[in-house]
């Protein structure tokens, strides 16, 4: 089988496969099992991985603009410096991306509904106007991710670690923020209206007085104490 030219892998059992550099664009890996392959480099672009099966797969450095992962399995692959730009990741439960390591990659405009990224690895990403509509993101590691303008409503970041990512006008209502570190987030014009806030680490005066909204919002008495001094009038 020519790997390179051949287009049509519906169905095609490749684990372990080398296809680094390959030129894949418009392939269609539809059910595939490509468990643990290497994909480094590879060309996907709007390649058909629908319920494919890239558990463990090295895809770092690949570009995957406009692929489509509907119902794939990307627990633990490797995206680290991917571009996963307007790549599809929607239906069902979401795409499974359960301990993937996503550090510094191209996730703008990315639609991660209902995507499983507990204990993901997305240092330094670019989520850019994406769409984490109930998302997990419990335990992920999110230091420095551009979140500008993205929605996470309803996104579960339990125990995230916030460090540094830059909300600016992000939508995080009914997000789930418990226990997450916020230490120099940016939340400037964020939607935090009836966001999970308890016991939420390193959120300060400043950074509260920055939010768009925190209504109905549930915070811990230290700060509650501090949303209540934002309010209080002369």
């Amino acid at each position: 089988m020519n790997i390179i030219e051949r287009k049509n892998y519906k169905g095609v059992n490749l684990p372990g496969a080398h296809l680094e550099r390959n030129n894949l664009i418009w392939a269609n890996f539809q059910g595939a099992n490509l468990q643990e392959a290497y994909l480094i480099k590879a060309n996907l672009t709007q390649a058909d991985l629908r319920g494919a099966n890239l558990y463990r797969a090295d895809l770092r450095g690949a570009d995957l603009r406009g692929a489509n992962f509907q119902e794939a399995n990307l627990q633990e692959a490797n995206l680290q410096g991917a571009d996963l730009s307007n790549s599809y990741l929607l239906e069902g439960v979401g795409a499974n991306l359960q301990g993937a390591n996503l550090q510094g990659a191209d996730l703008q405009g990315v639609n991660f509904t209902r995507a499983d990224l507990r204990g993901a690895n997305l240092q330094g990403a670019n989520l850019q106007l994406s769409n984490l509509h109930l998302a997990n993101l419990q335990g992920a590691n999110l230091q420095g991710v551009n979140f500008q303008g993205a929605n996470l409503y309803g996104a579960n970041l339990r125990g995230a670690n916030l460090q540094a990512a830059d909300l600016y006008v992000a939508d995080l209502q009914k997000s789930d923020l418990q226990g997450a570190n916020l230490q120099e987030a940016n939340l400037q014009e964020a939607n935090l209206q009836e966001a999970k806030l308890n016991n939420v680490k390193n959120l300060s005066f400043d950074q509260l007085s920055k939010v768009k909204t925190l209504h109905n919002a549930k915070l811990d008495e230290e700060n509650f104490t501090l949303f209540n001094e934002l309010y209080v009038t002369a």
